[in-house]
């Protein structure tokens, strides 16, 4: 049984930091594209990052890029979002997503919206409030 489950989640201040955690389960973790996606409160689905275990590389939206970092210990099949200088707009429930290939390139590059089936997996979310 493949499972996701995300923590770190909480109300913080604006300009506050936190380290959300996904712990994978379930398939083999080293092998997969893992990504964080967040919704806010009345809006759609919006992608935040990605790491591209095949280049060892890593992406970001532009509304998080320079604030945000993602990483993954490979060791512990556990992913990890760093988020510094949280503002109003961070609000959002944030999901650890898993699929065997790469995000689509409209959904990275905002094209086009980003629906659940573009990633194999997700966790149960976690809420993140930024409000002073």
């Amino acid at each position: 049984e493949v499972r996701l489950v995300e923590s770190g989640g909480g109300l913080v201040q604006p300009g506050a930091s936190l380290r959300l955690s996904c712990v994978a389960s379930g398939f083999t973790f080293s092998n997969y594209y893992m990504s964080w996606v967040r919704q806010a409160p009345g809006k759609g689905l919006e992608w935040v990052s990605t790491f591209y275990h095949h280049e060892d590389r890593t992406d970001y939206s532009d509304s998080v890029k320079g604030r945000f970092t993602i990483s993954k210990d490979n060791a512990k099949n556990t992913l990890y979002l760093q988020m510094n200088t949280l503002n109003s707009e961070d609000t959002a429930v944030y999901y650890c997503v898993a699929d065997a290939g790469p995000p689509p390139a409209g959904v990275v590059s905002g094209l086009l919206p980003l629906r659940r089936a573009d990633f194999d997996y997700w966790g149960q979310g976690t809420q993140v409030t930024v409000s002073s």
